[in-house]
């Protein structure tokens, strides 16, 4: 029996008729309704006509979780009387309840795009409705594209709904209206509780959240806030966390409250997730969750939510090639879900675990992952789609252009698109497998090697990463996953079976697709040893009898070629990518501290699974990894194989050898008695650029050239050539190519004379080099006949010379053709710093008198006349200037 009573307290029936009439019209609406009003439960109904109004019609409603899949269904069920399966039906990965008479059927993302590919028409299905697209995840950004492109090529009726309770609705309402103009908006106005908020930041500073890392003393200030709102309100508690292990910390400081302790998260057994969902029974309750209790999801009996401000989101390090999730404060928008959640029912409160002030600071909404996460499964289903560039596809974000080309690179060299980015037939299979497109790699490489069974249950191992507590060796973390009674085996159980059942579907042979296949090169191509024994059509190679770490290696290996290591001193290893590795230490609870009870640490090569980046580390940490041997590793990364010669600078010497690597791995080397000329002129000017001009032979004369040089570039300009260090640096082969075309060695650089090569710089071309010596001279004849140095070091020419020198010398003098005038240092007749001065006649009228009366009873045998501009110069003595 339809449960009407609760219908019609469901406020966005309110919007059903707008919505209805901007369905019928321009078939496309943006539905914003808030928490609690029944937009994922009440409007599939109605849309699908199962309360009784309108005509009957088959919805398909996209969650971005499978959590919220199955709550949605469940409760639509129950409005209607029915267990699920019956008219209102759901399908997540591994799991589906639906039959002939479902005509709502609650689907996630993933799902979704699945069909899409398989059929996109969608055929049968009256009504798409993408929930909770304000996160903004890939999958679901996606669907809406192909499903956009369904109506506009296809399917001009089919009708699509984007609802969200916090969205950009503008955005969405250009991007569902296309051509036509904007989709309308719907709004659908809650009767929400009010919401009380508490700030509860940490007494002390805590450390910024930083990849996996979140600072304890902040989940410990969480755990105590959970306390505090036990004692303060009353009710059940929901607080939100980033992770599953930070879940677990939590739990484990509460222990001892006076409540039942729940997790719930994307990882929990289905029928842990119902418990929670279902409601207590009397008992106070304090459930922990990560974001996927932000939407979809009502628990019921909640009055306060605790928010620890955090979220978990996947990002892409392209520079070390490492795909992982990262800990990153809330958006505002996700801070608002959070708080609505203590509003469903009643009046309740949020603590907010952070300052008031630091509100304003977060981001709006959060950052779209097809601007931060790995493209590589973006970029086949786009090329499966049938347009590799995206550039057809309505999306609110262009893809990066950077990291899709980063993702057909790996995609050509698995063998799932061709050269021009269109999908192979292996590529499509890859794409049917609902794996990443490198777990369907390892998983159809590795199944003719080793069998589909045992590479199906890997790649279950690698679809999702075990718990810690499994350890950092895959081969053990299997062992313990087939023995294991835990939510996580019974899960891995499931996704293994399901990867072995379409792995064993007959599809395209490994390798095939107009001769991309994986042994075609590319940085993740697959090498001749893998599956080049197996036998045909049996799907099991001659390594189906090999051990478990065997398997378990070679299945990581060619999941991840370019992160297969050889180990470089103790605990420490490189990738064949170039980035460096090392063993993680284990937590609490793992059993074992990498390098003390870790196979791993002892092994000489090793298939890397998972890693992350520590805060201020610059390198990788392992997570999960396989034991391989050498073999392996060359087999599962041959298009990374390399043998060749290497002629560079290398430790302040040019070295020749013929090398050979696997990837940025050097396997083997051997000094090469006769190196190509060129290559060694390349080395040397590389040596050249990288240790800098010190490399050569300055002279004072060089040096002085230089800064004459200098001065003239500085002060006059063109045609006066730059000579600084990196314009040198430049334009080496300019003004030293003669000697660097014969140079072979450091030594042979250090014999060069710097000054001789910069005289070919001047310009000679255009016969102002004449004037080089008119316009910057060397040196400047003084009075009393001495020729003096003139130094061009620093901001101004100087001339350093006695004073004595200078009697009857009116005016200071110039350079560059009188622009500049030089600073004269006055010495004493010892060669001591007396005075300083640009105006010679303005020293002689002001500043000599106090200096001559300073110095004449220090220097009493030198002429001190009371006129200096009449007296006559001399470099001697009174007496020698009286003997002539």
């Amino acid at each position: 029996m339809i449960a009407r009573d609760a219908l019609a307290q469901l406020p966005v029936r309110t919007a059903l008729p707008a919505l209805r009439e901007a369905l019928d019209g321009a078939g496309t609406a943006v539905l914003c309704a808030p928490p609690g009003t029944g937009k994922t439960t009440l409007v599939p109904l109605e849309l699908a006509g199962l309360t009784g109004a309108g005509p009957r019609r088959r919805v398909l409603v996209a969650e971005p979780r499978r959590i919220a899949a199955r709550a949605a269904a469940r409760r639509m069920a129950w409005l209607l009387g029915e267990k699920t399966g019956e008219q209102v039906g759901f399908t997540v990965r591994g799991e589906r309840r639906a039959g002939p008479r479902t005509a709502v059927e609650v689907v996630t993302t993933g799902v979704l795009l699945q069909r899409l590919q398989r059929d996109p028409e969608l055929a049968g299905v009256d009504v798409v409705v993408l929930d909770e697209c304000h996160e903004r995840h890939l999958d679901a950004d996606t669907c809406a594209a192909f499903l956009l492109d369904v109506r506009e090529t296809l399917r001009p009726e089919l009708r699509l709904v984007a609802a969200s309770a916090t969205t950009d609705a503008l955005g969405w309402t250009r991007l569902l209206g296309g051509s036509e103009g904007a989709a309308q908006v719907v709004e659908a106005a809650g009767v929400s509780h009010p919401v009380d908020v508490v700030w509860a930041p940490p007494e002390r500073p805590v450390r910024p959240a930083h990849g996996l890392r979140v600072d304890p003393a902040l989940l410990t200030h969480v755990a105590g806030v959970v306390r505090r709102a036990l004692r303060e309100r009353s009710g059940d508690v929901l607080c939100f966390l980033p992770g599953v292990g930070e879940i677990g910390r939590v739990a484990g400081e509460l222990a001892g409250v006076d409540a039942e302790v729940l997790q719930v998260h994307g990882r929990a057994p289905a029928e842990v997730q119902d418990a929670v969902l279902a409601g207590g029974d009397g008992v106070r309750r304090v459930v922990l969750a990560t974001s996927v209790a932000e939407s979809s999801l009502t628990v019921p009996g909640v009055r306060v939510v605790v928010d620890s401000g955090l979220a978990r989101v996947p990002r892409m390090d392209h520079a070390r090639g490492l795909s992982a999730l990262t800990t990153v404060r809330a958006a505002r928008a996700a801070a608002r879900q959070r708080a609505g959640r203590a509003g469903r029912e009643a009046p309740g409160v949020i603590y907010r675990c952070w300052a008031e002030g630091e509100d304003a600071r977060l981001p709006a909404f959060p950052e779209p992952e097809i601007k931060v996460a790995d493209l590589t499964a973006f970029a086949l289903q786009t090329a499966c789609w049938g347009d590799p560039s995206a550039s057809g596809l309505a999306l609110l974000d262009p893809p990066p252009a950077g990291a899709l080309a980063a993702a057909r690179e790996v995609l050509t060299a698995i063998g799932a698109v061709d050269g021009d980015g269109r999908a192979t037939p292996r590529g499509a299979r890859m794409a049917r497998l609902g794996v990443h497109p490198r777990l369907a790699r390892a998983l159809l490489d590795g199944a003719a090697e080793v069998g589909v069974k045992r590479a199906a249950e890997v790649v279950a191992l690698l679809s999702e990463e075990p718990p810690r507590a499994y350890g950092d060796d895959l081969a053990a973390a299997w062992r313990t996953a087939r023995r294991g009674g835990d939510g996580y085996a019974a899960r891995w159980r499931q996704e293994a079976r399901r990867l072995a059942s379409v792995g064993a579907e007959p599809g395209v042979a490994r390798g095939s697709g107009g001769g991309a296949g994986p042994a075609s090169g590319g940085s993740a191509g697959s090498g001749a040893a893998v599956g080049a024994r197996a036998s045909a059509g049996t799907g099991a190679g001659a390594n189906a009898g090999a051990s478990d770490d065997v398997v378990a290696g070679l299945v990581a290996a060619l999941a991840f070629p370019e992160r297969v290591a050889r180990a470089r001193g103790v605990g420490g290893y490189l990738m064949a990518s170039g980035t460096g590795a090392e063993l993680a230490e284990a937590g609490p609870g793992t059993g074992a501290r990498a390098g003390d009870g870790s196979r791993l640490r002892d092994a000489g090569w090793l298939a890397v699974a998972v890693a992350d980046r520590p805060v201020a580390s610059v390198s990788a940490r392992v997570r999960l990894a396989a034991v391989i041997d050498e073999e392996t590793a060359r087999a599962a990364a041959r298009a990374l194989y390399s043998s060749g010669e290497e002629v560079g600078w290398s430790d302040g010497e040019v070295v020749a050898r013929t090398v050979t690597r696997l990837g940025a791995i050097e396997l083997s080397s051997r000094p090469l008695a006769a190196p190509d000329p060129e290559l060694l002129r390349d080395a040397v000017v590389s040596g050249l650029r990288r240790e800098g001009l010190g490399l050569l032979r300055w002279s004072p004369a060089a040096q002085a050239l230089r800064q004459r040089m200098a001065f003239l570039h500085r002060e006059v300009g063109a045609p006066w050539p730059d000579v600084s260090d990196a314009a040198l640096l430049e334009r080496a082969w300019d003004w030293l190519g003669v000697e660097l075309g014969r140079a072979r060695r450091r030594a042979d650089l250090e014999r060069i004379d710097a000054g001789q090569a910069l005289n070919r710089l001047l310009p000679w071309a255009t016969g102002d080099a004449a004037r080089f010596d008119a316009l910057a001279p060397e040196r400047m004849e003084v009075p009393s006949g001495s020729r003096i140095r003139v130094d061009y070091g620093g901001e101004q020419p100087v001339l350093a010379v006695k004073l004595q020198e200078l009697f009857g010398w009116h005016e200071s003098p110039r350079v560059a053709d009188g622009r500049v005038p030089v600073l004269v240092h006055l010495l004493s007749p010892a060669g001591r710093p007396a005075a300083v001065t640009a105006d010679l006649a303005s020293f002689w009228r002001d500043g000599y008198r106090s200096v001559r009366a300073e110095l004449r009873g220090r220097y009493p045998k030198h002429p001190w006349p009371e006129d200096p501009t009449t007296a006559e110069p001399t470099r001697h003595t009174s007496a020698r200037l009286k003997r002539g």
